[in-house]
């Protein structure tokens, strides 16, 4: 059973939102009706280019800063293991776009096809720590701009996952004038319990090196026995990891397969975060902005998602989501469509 908790600066606008998200998905196409692009964009560094895609409908001819949305990923997996999986056939990028959106994803450097920092080809204790979130925004600028410029419009719509929240908040932090709507979803804070789940400890080289018992190890912490199987359906793992292996081709040179992820995060993490420090501030973020959270988060647990809530004070407006039996990856769990729902109702609103 699953509940949705909403909390909103206007009453008003959150009785609308119940009273349309039935409708989010009323707009729907056919696979055959989307076309998917793919994009090398060259980065403000030299020497790096970033991969950004793009799904939308055959037909569309309009677009406007309330239809065209960029996704971030978190600081694992690239977005071919998150926004773009197809679990049943089914992708939430294709799913978003299928309700008339203009959707891309960008890969910062590091993940994915966008270029991977050299110090990545070394063994991972023989460089510090690499992508940085100074980096991340970098990339997320060029993949805006490059948007922008192909669409001729002066303001986007932005959506982060996890790491992905903090790039995209602090992106907006500094570049109100380019964005259009901001949703943030399992949002990082600042660290006041725990340790983080990238974070194994000890001294930490260039990248960290992910496996498929990693990655069960750590969505089963902090959940209750069989949670984690209940809400993912085997063959969705399996296609989670495959995408998460496929997508760094040095996977292929190891036993057991493996992919690997670059640090940065986790030194601004033990820098930042858990040095009771914030990485932007949300003060400074002027766009409407959306949270989403899963109650049963313990990656990016509610209570940062509800310290960071009353923090922005000149959003015009902002509205907060928490729903049951979800946790850090809902977008690859059975409730997934309400995820969804609720962030195309956002970005519809801004239309």
């Amino acid at each position: 059973m699953t509940f949705l908790r909403r909390l909103s600066r206007f009453p008003v606008l959150a009785l609308f939102a119940l009273a349309l998200a039935g409708c989010a998905g009323s707009h729907t196409r056919s696979d055959a009706d989307l076309v998917t692009e793919d994009f090398m964009v060259p980065a403000a560094d030299p020497g790096y280019q970033i991969h950004v895609r793009n799904k939308r409908p055959a037909g569309l001819d309009k677009f406007t800063p309330g239809n065209i949305i960029l996704f971030v990923h978190g600081a694992t997996t690239p977005p071919e293991a998150g926004f773009d999986l197809k679990l049943d056939g089914l992708s939430w990028m294709e799913w978003m776009a299928r309700q008339g959106n203009d959707v891309y994803f960008v890969s910062v450097r590091g993940y994915g096809r966008s270029t991977r920092p050299k110090e990545l080809d070394a063994p991972p204790m023989s460089n510090p720590p690499v992508v940085r979130l100074p980096q991340a925004t970098s990339d997320v600028n060029t993949a805006v701009d490059f948007i922008r410029k192909r669409r001729g419009v002066e303001t986007i719509s932005l959506l982060g996952h996890s790491w992905g929240t903090t790039i995209m908040a602090a992106y907006t932090a500094q570049n109100n004038a380019k964005v259009h709507r901001l949703a943030l979803f399992a949002p990082q804070w600042i660290r006041t319990s725990g340790q983080s789940a990238v974070d194994a400890g000890g001294q930490i080289g260039a990248y960290r090196i992910v496996t498929e018992e990693g990655v069960r190890k750590r969505r089963a912490a902090g959940q209750k026995p069989g949670a984690v199987e209940g809400r993912m359906p085997a063959h969705w793992f399996d296609a989670y990891m495959e995408a998460a292996l496929a997508s760094d081709p040095w996977s292929k040179t190891q036993n057991p397969r493996a992919f690997r992820a670059p640090n940065g995060v986790v030194l601004d993490g033990r820098e930042i975060w858990g040095a009771g420090k914030a990485g932007y501030d949300p003060a400074n973020i002027r766009v409407p902005t959306f949270i989403f959270i899963g109650e049963q988060d313990n990656d990016t647990p509610l209570y940062m998602a509800q310290t960071l809530f009353p923090l922005l004070v000149n959003a015009p407006s902002k509205r907060m989501v928490v729903l049951g039996d979800a946790s850090h990856v809902v977008l690859t769990e059975k409730n997934r469509m309400q995820l969804f729902r609720e962030v195309q109702l956002f970005f519809e609103e801004g239309r």
